[in-house]
Formats: structure tokens, sequence, C-alpha cells
């Protein structure tokens, strides 16, 4: 694949983004914070807001698919997006449950894969669940005044 080609797929990834519905399942993750691999689950099923979880989750691990396959190159896709970052940092606090539950040993392989791959994956996840935290304790405080 030339960075080229590797740019390409990612404008074609951005421009799915940006679809409607896509873009409202996109912004109600972001205000999701899930406590438990329970409450995950309960929320995929929710006939409102179920098809916005599955939706945004299955496309990172798709997106993350592309870069673990080779068809995007990982440093390049690292560099121009940080949502797959906050996506699994949601998750993954409750993945092996949600593998087990699910009976899915390789549920968001992919998503996993890429973030654990690239260079202090594991710092870079630490530091976006810290970050997610602090913005869900100042939403919490927002809605009690």
């Amino acid at each position: 694949m030339s960075k080229v080609e590797s740019a390409d797929l990612i404008l074609k990834l951005y421009d799915l983004r940006r679809e409607t519905v896509m873009r409202k399942a996109r912004d109600w993750f972001f205000t999701f914070n899930p406590t438990s691999a329970e409450e995950i689950g309960n929320t995929m099923m929710d006939p409102e807001v179920g098809g916005y979880l599955r939706m945004v989750t299955s496309y990172w691990d798709m997106a993350a698919s592309f870069v673990n396959h080779g068809a995007i190159d990982a440093e390049m896709f690292s560099d121009v997006t940080g949502e797959h970052m906050m996506v699994f940092a949601k998750i993954e606090p409750y993945l092996a449950e949600m593998r087990e539950t699910f009976e899915s040993p390789e549920m968001y392989k992919h998503l996993e894969k890429v973030i654990y791959d690239q260079p202090n994956g594991t710092e870079k996840l630490k530091k976006m669940q810290e970050w997610l935290a602090s913005v869900g304790e100042q939403q919490s405080e927002a809605a009690g005044q």
C-alpha cells in the first residue's frame, strides 16, 4: 500500500464519520460513560441507543482491521485520528468480561491491537482514560448545578 492509497482510505473513513446517523451515534457515545460490562451489554440491546453503541464500536474495530491488515498505514492512522482511542478507553476496562459474556473472544480485537501496537500505546490509553474520568466528573458537576 502506498501512502497515497492509505491517505485515500483514511479520507473515505472520515467521510463515513460525517454521515448523519453516524454523527449522532458518535455524539451519543462521547456522553456514554459505562461503569460495567453489564451496562455495556444492556446498552447494546437498548432499542433507543443500542444501535449507536454497536455502530461506533464496530466502525472503529473495522477501521482498525484495515490498519492491522496493512491497507492503512498505522502511523498515518494514529496521526490523524484519536477517536478510536477514546472508544477503546471506554470499553477496555470491561473487555475481558464482555468477551466472556458474549462468548466472543475476539470482540474488538482489531481495535485492541491498533491501540497496543502503537508506540506508547498502553500509556496513551491510560492518559485517555484519566482524561475521560475528569470529563465525566465535570459533566456530573455541571448536571448537578
